[in-house]
């Protein structure tokens, strides 16, 4: 491990010469790229560098030891220096776990309604309303670029986008099967029902990251349709692109100018190939160990939400929330918090 520090630390130093080299920053696209990968490693170096200085704090103080005057001195520094190192040394391990690439990124997040009927399009509107307070508290920005209403309240599908520092990174674990166990309004007997639905979280990602021949992809105007199929627009500025090779289709009708639903599908488009792409060649990549966590399998039952119990159980990591309506008022950071800290110690298992 000490030796790859090192081997950071002397990256850090010649990338620190290089960004300050006016011939690099005339090179403004370049000098983005040195920059972020400066500020990337910046956190690894400071705290390296403070393993180096309280390992040299030990040294100096056993040489005191043999001076009867700084010997109780030189021994409470050493014992408090002693102290830091191990946890300093399980920061460092943690800073050295591979950052994912697509952690800085905005999302896309699908919601579909499963198993249930209306109650599971119901559910779907709860969590696309958890999600949306949530982004609200984190100061993020939502956009929907699809939807397919049930008119009374719910979704068989929706579709947005969050923009904000860390939106995948804080929403990545969301993907999978969310299941939900209530009492209906319209079950006069009272029997509890369940139901699913199904969310998928894609991250944002730009043109030079997929490559799409335009002669492999179809696209189709229609006209928008609201709940219960009604037209709500009178042109047709709905846009469905569908890519030839595999298949893959995106739709999207929220805005009233074809062009724009067009770019909103295009991104949507090219965020459901990269997710295909990764998982291809995270299933060539046999030999890595994978997060026991996970974060993109949509047929993996994630949660439970229980209502008669006021419960939320994630079933990946066996924790159970009981602050219910907080929860579903967007308050996620506690559940999200500790999925992240259970996928860094499933990847510290990996390392070693």
């Amino acid at each position: 491990m000490f030796q790859k520090l090192e081997d950071v630390e002397k990256k850090y130093e010649e990338l620190t010469q290089k960004i300050s080299d006016p011939n690099v920053i005339a090179q403004n696209k370049e000098w983005q790229k040195l920059m972020k990968e400066h500020s990337d490693m910046t956190p690894i170096v400071e705290k390296y560098r403070e393993y180096k200085k309280t390992s040299k704090q030990i040294e100096d103080a056993k040489a005191m030891l043999d001076d009867p005057e700084l010997k109780e001195l030189a021994e409470i520094d050493i014992m408090e220096a002693k102290e830091k190192l191990p946890q300093i040394e399980e920061e460092l391990k943690i800073l050295l776990i591979p950052k994912d690439v697509n952690d800085d990124k905005n999302i896309i997040c699908e919601i579909r309604a499963g198993a249930g009927g209306e109650e599971a399009a119901l559910f779907a509107g709860d969590l696309f309303r958890m999600y949306s307070m949530y982004a609200e508290r984190k100061h993020w920005k939502i956009e929907v670029l699809n939807e397919n209403e049930t008119g009374i309240g719910g979704y068989k599908e929706i579709s947005f986008m969050v923009t904000g520092k860390g939106a995948y990174s804080r929403l990545k674990f969301e993907s999978g099967v969310h299941r939900v166990q209530r009492v209906p309004d319209t079950e006069s007997s009272g029997r509890i029902h369940t139901s699913t639905a199904t969310v998928a979280v894609l991250p944002v990602v730009e043109d030079v990251e997929v490559e799409i021949n335009p002669a492999d992809i179809k696209m189709d105007v229609y006209r928008a349709s609201g709940a219960g199929g009604q037209h709500v627009n009178k042109t047709s500025s709905a846009v469905r692109l569908t890519h030839i090779p595999t298949g893959i289709v995106a739709e999207c009708q929220t805005e009233r100018s074809q062009v724009q639903n067009r770019e909103y599908a295009m991104r949507l488009l090219m965020s459901r190939l990269y997710e295909m792409q990764q998982k291809e060649q995270d299933e060539k990549l046999a030999n890595e160990r994978k997060s026991q966590v996970g974060s993109g399998d949509r047929s993996e039952k994630i949660r439970t939400y229980n209502y008669p119990q006021g419960r939320i159980t994630d079933h990946r990591i066996g924790l159970s929330i009981f602050q219910f309506e907080d929860f579903l008022n967007g308050n996620l950071d506690e559940m999200i918090d500790s999925l992240i800290t259970a996928d860094r110690a499933e990847k510290l298992k990996g390392e070693e």
